[in-house]
């Protein structure tokens, strides 16, 4: 199960960058940052996990390159934002990168 413990951390990471974002530009202290911020201390759990099963060199740009492109996604889809074809060419190249990543770790 270590795979689901990464994309629980990058879901976790998604949702905390959600929260952040809706809760700012608000009152210093509002339900969005507080749920943001307890979300960030979850994910860092199930990350400390999958530190304990994965290298470093492996789980650290997987789990931030998903968390680049959950959170790429989340700010079109949900939030509204407008993202340039650019970006998603950078997804995609992403996306590339995070493969090869994960298939030099099965080869």
């Amino acid at each position: 199960m270590p795979v689901l413990h990464i994309l629980i951390t990058v879901g976790l990471n998604t949702l905390a960058q959600a929260l952040l974002k809706l809760g700012s530009g608000q009152s210093p202290l509002n339900y969005y940052l507080l749920g943001g911020i307890l979300t960030y201390g979850l994910s860092t759990i199930f990350y400390i996990l999958v530190l304990g099963k994965f290298n470093l060199s492996f789980a650290y740009p997987v789990v931030i390159g998903l968390t680049v492109m959950a959170a790429t996604i989340t700010g079109a889809y949900f939030l509204g934002e407008k993202v340039a074809p650019i970006q998603w060419l950078g997804i995609g190249l992403m996306l590339s990168g995070i493969s090869a990543i994960a298939f030099g770790k099965i080869g």
